[in-house]
């Protein structure tokens, strides 16, 4: 077996995603994991879907591939009635992005984004890849999918929250085995908590594409000066999407 490499939230990032690929010098062995949103917002999911195939990648199911699935759901037969909807699937149904986005996926890509699972666990290495995180203390077979797509915090009650500005991360107070690695919430710069690593570092919006790179069956660094290490990264052409 060779490395572990675990890529972050690529958002349709095609060019972004061949450089880094290009950069690890992916080989033969080599594991290659996605934490989720490979699609959405930026100019070639479909291109960016064939190349996590070409490398034999596995990817977390990410809140806009589920979006993405709700919206080929509601528009599968005949546009739905607008009257009709939720206030969530109005939101999906009107989705500028989900909707170029479902213009562009081949029945490959499609396939694709069906079979992502919502985690994907490396015992021996004693790593779970997740989209965006966990409720601290409860087992994962117990976490609701809406808090594996969504959560980016905590609150002052202890209940998971979905929104930037409230609470403090989830994986500040998380503490494990295994050592998570997730996306979603991005930032400038990875999110380095003694046993979670976020590497949504915003590459859709102008920032980066990070992967964090380990040695065959390496455990996650429990320090972040060493985890610095075995992060690499690449700048994105452009920004392709405002950041909310």
């Amino acid at each position: 077996m060779g490395r572990t490499i675990v890529v972050g939230d690529v958002h349709g990032c095609a060019r972004e995603l061949e450089r880094l690929l290009e950069l690890l010098a992916i080989a033969r062995g080599d594991r290659v994991l996605f934490v989720g949103d490979l699609v959405v917002r930026g100019p070639s999911p479909n291109r960016v879907l064939r190349l996590v195939r070409e490398v034999g990648g596995v990817a977390a199911r990410g809140n806009h591939e589920g979006r993405l699935l709700r919206w080929r759901e509601l528009f599968r037969h005949k546009p739905p009635k607008i009257a009709e909807l939720s206030a969530r699937d109005l939101r999906v149904a009107e989705n500028k992005y989900l909707r170029r986005t479902a213009e562009d996926l081949d029945d490959a890509g499609w396939t694709q984004l069906e079979h992502m699972p919502l985690w994907i666990f490396v015992p021996e290495q004693e790593l779970l890849v997740v989209h965006a995180g966990l409720v601290p203390g409860v087992p994962l077979k117990k976490q609701t999918e809406r808090t594996l797509l969504y959560v980016r915090g905590i609150d002052e009650h202890g209940a998971p929250t979905e929104r930037r500005d409230a609470g403090e991360p989830w994986g500040k107070r998380y503490a494990g085995p295994p050592h998570v690695v997730f996306g979603h919430n991005a930032l400038a710069e990875p999110q380095l908590h003694p046993w979670a690593t976020g590497l949504d570092t915003g590459c859709v919006y102008g920032g980066r594409l990070t992967a964090l790179v380990l040695d065959a069956e390496e455990p996650v660094p429990r320090t972040s000066i060493a985890r610095k290490k075995r992060l690499v990264s690449v700048p994105a052409r452009r920004a392709y999407a405002p950041m909310k």
